[in-house]
């Protein structure tokens, strides 16, 4: 447990870090005052000061931080302030923390194909290599017999009749072959092996007899060197495509008679499924931190307040109007903003 503690910790600092440090990185290349930078939050645990900025270490691990002057709006008459920029210089400060979590995935999943990261094995390029491939449950039909026999989806799909099956087509024409008669079927589940009796019968659903599963092959996929940062790039695009669709989904239903189905985990909820994940191995690991980093970029790049996004929206009105929002207004809608973010 303690061990699971750290490891969500780290994880998080190193998201929050990073965020933090593109926005510390291009304001002082743009010739804007950092007041501070630093790793975790106070109180502070020691800290010194170079070039007119403070790098401090916190006490408490959780990310970092980076002070910026005039980041609210103040001291525009000083030429080393954030608000005596232009507006596109702005953007691009408030925008880099986001390019970096993405940077950050892209890394991350690049040293994954590296060495090797568990996905489905369909459609892969000639140049894949594929290590450690087997068949899972990817979902069990309610009331099925592979239901009723106790199967779960994520279970490893080892024997059937004492007999190792390497493709899915395999094992379907042999459970259709089989109506009315037991099948011993050994699954593998967290680490450890179980029996299971399953009987294989017509489904409603298709009238076809069969275990009632959905299967998927799955395996370690690497790449050659040369082609890590490709196929890095085309994961990280893809995180983003799914949870923009995710999204896309939740405000379409928070606008419509249906129920929300699209579930959004807090902080305690993401501890949760770390757990899980740092028992899987690093692999998984490695790939849930870069999903979490895509997923840290789409959501700050949101035009919300209290977000990068929604401080962004507020120098594209700006650009618009052709002067600034009030500093009351705008502080007021970013403290409205932060609130309601606290309460997810």
């Amino acid at each position: 447990m303690f061990s699971t503690i750290l490891i969500f910790t780290a994880v998080l600092s190193l998201l929050v870090f990073v965020h933090e440090l593109g926005h510390f990185v291009v304001a002082k290349r743009a010739g804007v005052r950092v007041d501070e930078f630093g790793f975790g939050f106070p109180p502070r645990m020691f800290g010194f000061k170079r070039g007119g900025t403070v790098y401090s270490i916190n006490w408490i691990p959780l990310g970092g931080f980076v002070k910026i002057k005039g980041e609210s709006g103040e001291h525009k008459s000083n030429h080393d302030s954030f608000g005596a920029k232009p507006a596109w210089l702005r953007t691009l400060i408030l925008a880099a923390g986001v390019i970096m979590n993405a940077v950050l995935a892209w890394a991350l999943l690049t040293v994954g194909y590296g060495i090797g990261l568990p996905q489905v094995i369909e459609n892969l390029p000639p140049q894949a290599r594929v290590a450690e491939a087997k068949i899972q449950v990817m979902t069990v039909l309610k009331g099925s017999p592979a239901d009723q026999a106790g199967m779960r989806a994520g279970d490893e799909l080892m024997t059937i009749d004492a007999a190792a099956l390497a493709e899915i087509a395999d094992i379907q024409k042999y459970s259709s072959e089989h109506d009315g008669v037991p099948v011993a079927v050994k699954v593998g589940r967290d680490g450890r092996q179980v029996e299971l009796a399953v009987v294989p019968a017509p489904l409603a659903e298709t009238g076809k007899v069969g275990f009632g599963i959905a299967l998927v092959k799955t395996g370690l996929v690497s790449y050659p060197w040369y082609l890590a940062p490709v196929q890095g790039l085309s994961a990280t695009l893809s995180f983003g495509r799914e949870i923009l669709a995710s999204f896309g989904t939740l405000f379409g239903e928070l606008f419509s008679a249906k129920p929300v189905s699209v579930d959004f985990s807090g902080p305690v909820g993401i501890a949760v499924v770390t757990a899980q994940v740092v028992d899987l191995g690093f692999r998984y690991l490695l790939q849930f931190t870069a999903l979490l980093s895509v997923n840290l970029a789409i959501i700050n790049v949101l035009p919300l307040p209290a977000l990068d996004g929604g401080r962004i929206m507020f120098l594209a009105v700006e650009k618009i109007r052709g002067r600034a929002v009030s500093r009351r207004v705008e502080a007021t809608a970013h403290n409205i903003g932060f609130a309601l973010l606290m309460l997810l």
